[in-house]
């Protein structure tokens, strides 16, 4: 039997009762909405503690998954295959920082392309194989299911996006990526990779600029008629589902490494987002039963997401700037440099209905008004820069489990030094971020002795820049014996890739449409 927690609704309420396959092969519905199941399971969670990582996601993703579409020996597989390409035997790794209060960090860096992002990727590009050859069972050269895989990214989900898809069969992978506004090692892992179904583009303009692009392609009529689009951004419903699995085993993990601290206590979860991918991640996992006592958002000097849970306004730029330019803040983390938190929708769409809920509607009626709320508010983002304030009782629940707080360009310097000063670890400047929000917490009253689990996003070695600017001044550190890896060094004298595009969405259209049809002539030729 197929669960309401194995059945897909779009948060706009155009489309309900969709698989989990449909979802994941669509990436965005077709009202523009984003994809989340029709409920959150309650889980024996409790239970998990003692698991490994590839055991911890087998039980999460079957509450999601139905044996019906995945038959679990073929899903523990893909599981299995996923995770073995990680260089920690823990997968993502905890390690306790020797600063004041108890704050340890979640290494989620560990896979192919030294970012949290393969956490998810390496599992869908294995999923979008299997989902593939179930469809293409007995179809020959223009009858296959042939997928094109776009997305836009501000470094790291492009690596880690074309490590989990290059040479997969029947998926072409299109890449964008801000021109120049990348780091180099970023740019290099991901124009490096010359497999005949990789391409990357460098957009004249903004990491906005390039998710929005994607968006424009996937609500035209005129492009989905030529090639079937999927999405890896984390508008992707298993990426969600992938990125849970870790803030439990971040849980379980302290529980085996501290001899104070035993599974049902509290925790606060650090995250620092951009998209709001990751820390929706740890809704999820709360609304499943996780103990979190506050899951805390940290932001850079892109400051929407604080904003809002300040002010109740969700705005592009705060009042004082309603006429400044929509382009982000360059700061030290330039994956958070965003100015619209494309996950952040599906927050939304929970707390409107829990709300519509309260006010004594049903769960069918609470769900349809919740659709009707986020349309109304996204209609306005797109015509005004912003919406709200939310009402208050709304923005009140979501406090109940939210924090949010703000890091300039010059502390998450001064956080990654005197981080380094007092332990010797280098952080990269988006685990900074979270690094400093973590301190801020552990000094209010009350919060010292509670476990902070702050997530480490990326290898420092992939901000080179900004870590030696933060560790000029100290003495006897050298980024390239301390810092950087073999692998990555070795990206430099590498062939490349990459089309230059100008910031138009009707040029990358007939890009994608050309290399998509160069894609299918290439297998054709290769099964031939």
């Amino acid at each position: 039997m197929v669960t309401d927690s194995q059945r897909y609704r779009s948060t706009r309420g155009g489309e309900e009762n969709l698989s989990f396959s449909d979802v994941v092969l669509k990436g965005l519905a077709a009202d523009g909405g984003l994809f989340l199941p029709h409920a959150v399971p309650k889980a024996d969670w409790q239970s998990w503690k003692d698991l490994s990582y590839t055991e911890l996601a087998f039980e999460i993703f079957r509450l999601y998954i139905p044996e019906s579409e995945i038959p679990s020996a073929d899903l523990k597989e893909i599981i299995n295959r996923s995770y073995s390409t990680f260089r920690s035997e823990d997968v993502v790794p905890l390690v306790p920082l020797a600063l004041d209060g108890n704050i340890n960090l979640l290494e989620i860096f560990h896979g192919p392309s030294y970012s949290f992002k393969d956490c998810a990727l390496q599992f869908l590009g294995n999923l979008f194989e299997y989902l593939l050859a179930q469809k293409n069972v007995g179809k020959e050269g223009k009858d296959r299911y042939h997928l094109t895989v776009v997305g836009a990214t501000s470094g790291d989900t492009g690596s880690a996006a074309i490590y989990g898809l290059r040479g997969k069969k029947d998926v072409s992978v299109t890449i964008l990526h801000p021109k120049g506004r990348v780091s180099a090692i970023q740019e290099a892992q991901m124009t490096t990779c010359t497999e005949q179904n990789v391409h990357n583009l460098a957009v004249t303009g903004t990491f906005d600029d390039c998710q929005d692009i994607v968006k424009k392609l996937f609500g035209d009529d005129d492009t989905n008629k030529d090639v079937k689009l999927g999405a890896v951004n984390s508008i992707n419903w298993s990426r969600i589902l992938a990125q849970t699995v870790f803030h439990f085993w971040s849980y379980f993990s302290l529980a085996r490494q501290s001899d104070s601290f035993t599974v049902g206590q509290p925790i606060r979860s650090v995250t620092p987002t951009g998209n709001f991918g990751n820390i929706l991640s740890a809704y999820f996992a709360t609304k499943m039963g996780l103990p979190a006592e506050k899951l805390i958002v940290a932001t850079n000097e892109n400051d929407i997401l604080h904003r809002f849970w300040t002010t109740g306004r969700y705005e592009k730029h705060p009042a004082e700037e309603k006429d400044a330019a929509d382009v982000c803040k360059e700061t030290p983390s330039p994956a958070m440099d965003i100015l619209v938190s494309s996950n952040f929708e599906r927050l939304l769409w929970f707390l409107a209905k829990e709300h519509a809920e309260a006010a004594g509607k049903d769960s069918d009626a609470a769900a349809k008004q919740a659709s009707q709320n986020v349309v109304e508010w996204y209609n306005s983002l797109k015509a005004t820069g912003g919406f709200g304030p939310v009402p208050n009782d709304i923005l009140e629940n979501g406090r109940r489990t939210f924090e949010s707080d703000r890091v300039s360009n010059a502390q998450t310097l001064e956080t990654i030094k005197s981080v380094y000063e007092k332990t010797k670890y280098v952080l990269d400047p988006h685990t900074a971020v979270g690094i400093t929000v973590s301190q801020r917490s552990v000094a209010r009253p009350g919060n010292a002795a509670i476990p902070h689990i702050s997530l480490s996003t990326a290898h420092p070695a992939k901000f080179a820049d900004v870590v030696k600017e933060a560790l000029k001044g100290e003495a006897g550190f050298d980024f390239e014996s301390q810092v950087l890896p073999d692998e990555l060094k070795a990206l430099s004298s590498k062939e490349t890739r990459v089309v230059n595009v100008e910031n138009s969405w009707e040029a990358v259209r007939e890009i994608v449409k050309r290399q998509t049809l160069e894609d299918l002539e290439a297998q054709a030729h290769a099964s031939s």
